[in-house]
């Protein structure tokens, strides 16, 4: 038993040591920061907030919603090409959405992004067309005339590399209609030219050298693998299905973020202190040991945020606070049955095992009932509630944890000294020790 709790007391240790490391950035000559950084969102860092609105005016009443939601998963998807940590992008009204980029200072770039509207077409030659004797007169728009297979075919867009010159190219896959409708072009234009546009500019016309039924063309312009890399991005995102227009931009700057965090952690730092004092005036030794596991549980959280990529914001933090609460609760639920018992008669380790069984049948169905709150606000709620949620969710699994092993774990460990087993440390007036 005496091995089985010296083991389980070096693991705590070896646990919360660990979580400090990663929580303090410092292991040895590694830094941690670098690469386990804690993620901000945009009201703690800065960054781009910017608000749209789209023109409905050419959409039927009744589609009208489901146009948005498309124009907002078009944007969703060019947004997280920038590898943005926790962007928001979420209606506002019936025809505004509002995108927020934390970390993103370069404005214009992001307003470039967003707006783009690709448009990818595939074109034949157009045998009415009179080319002039010039070829550099040659006007491309009438020398080829559209076919009808467009981005709206594409299933999907990819990198790949000739195996001659190991230059990128863009491979195209389409879907089933595109695939059959590129069957039909190729084999009427067999030893002619076919132009791929993209946003009405010829990018390439190779010559189509037999009919292609495997629903794949190949895009061989002059790229780079930035250039690339952007057109695919471009073409996997969409088109907007609705013309939107800009109607606010707005560059918040990382001081906001940085008074937010500075008070965040004053007032954590208070609070904090102010538990611990409460605690030991009122429970005494429990209180002691509920504020070392209170320590050993905000090490862990915040090395699971770091380690988890958890984006940090202000709902965020608040919900990381309100289960160091729930934490507390725990603790004090422990306690104050173990003290039920203490005054009951029961000896110490029987009134601590007591007041633990009777504790964690509460603790376990408050727990549940608040992690499956978290399950529907994570699941169902906006970017800025499935932040709550999220660091709620995790502060809830770590305080059973602290409550149910951190705790009794030291708490049995002091049992085996006579000079901890008075009452009095228990909040029991009793004579003697129990």
């Amino acid at each position: 038993m005496k091995l089985r709790l010296s083991l389980g007391i070096l693991g705590i240790v070896v646990l919360s040591v660990l979580s400090a490391f990663v929580v303090f950035d410092q292991l040895g000559l590694v830094k941690i920061s670098k690469v386990f950084p804690f993620r901000l969102g945009l009201d703690l860092q800065g960054g781009t907030h910017l608000v749209y609105e789209g023109n409905l005016s050419d959409i039927a009443s009744g589609d009208r919603d489901d146009a948005m939601d498309s124009v907002r998963g078009v944007i969703e998807r060019r947004v997280n090409a920038f590898g943005v940590a926790e962007p928001v992008v979420q209606r506002s009204g019936d025809n505004r959405l509002i995108v927020e980029l934390p970390g993103v200072k370069d404005i214009n770039e992001a307003v470039r992004q967003i707006g783009l509207t690709p448009f990818l077409d595939f074109r034949e030659e157009n045998p009415e067309y009179i080319a002039p004797e010039d070829p550099t007169e040659v006007d491309f728009n009438q020398f080829y005339r559209p076919t009808g297979l467009s981005g709206k075919h594409l299933e999907r867009a990819e990198i790949v590399f000739d195996p001659n010159n190991n230059t990128p190219q863009i491979s195209l896959h389409f879907d089933d209609e595109g695939k059959d409708l590129f069957a039909q072009i190729t084999e009427r234009n067999v030893g002619q030219t076919l132009a791929i546009f993209l946003d009405g500019v010829p990018i390439s016309a190779p010559v189509v050298q037999q009919q292609i039924t495997a629903g794949q063309a190949v895009i061989t312009g002059k790229f780079t693998i930035e250039e690339a890399r952007e057109l695919m991005q471009r073409l996997n995102s969409g088109a907007l299905p609705v013309p939107i227009k800009l109607l606010e931009q707005e560059n918040i700057g990382p001081s906001l973020g940085a008074q937010s965090i500075e008070k965040s952690v004053v007032a954590g730092i208070l609070g904090f202190l102010s538990i611990v004092v409460f605690m030991l005036v009122y429970y005494r030794l429990p209180g002691l040991i509920a504020s070392l596991a209170l320590v050993v549980y905000v090490f862990l959280v915040l090395a699971i945020f770091k380690l988890l990529s958890v984006t940090l914001t202000l709902p965020g933090i608040a919900g990381f606070i309100l289960s160091v609460g729930m934490a507390v609760d725990a603790n004090i639920l422990i306690f104050e049955r173990t003290i039920e018992e203490v005054r009951r008669g029961l000896p110490l380790e029987k009134a601590l095992a007591e007041g633990f069984r009777r504790a964690w049948l509460s603790i376990r169905d408050s727990n549940i009932s608040s992690l499956i709150t978290c399950l529907i606000l994570f699941w169902f709620g906006t970017s800025i509630i499935r932040g709550f949620a999220l660091t709620l969710g995790i502060g809830i699994v770590l305080s059973m944890f602290t409550a149910i092993v951190v705790s009794r774990t030291f708490l049995r460990a002091l049992m085996n000294y006579d000079l901890t087993r008075h009452p009095v440390l228990y909040g029991h007036k009793g004579a003697g020790d129990v």
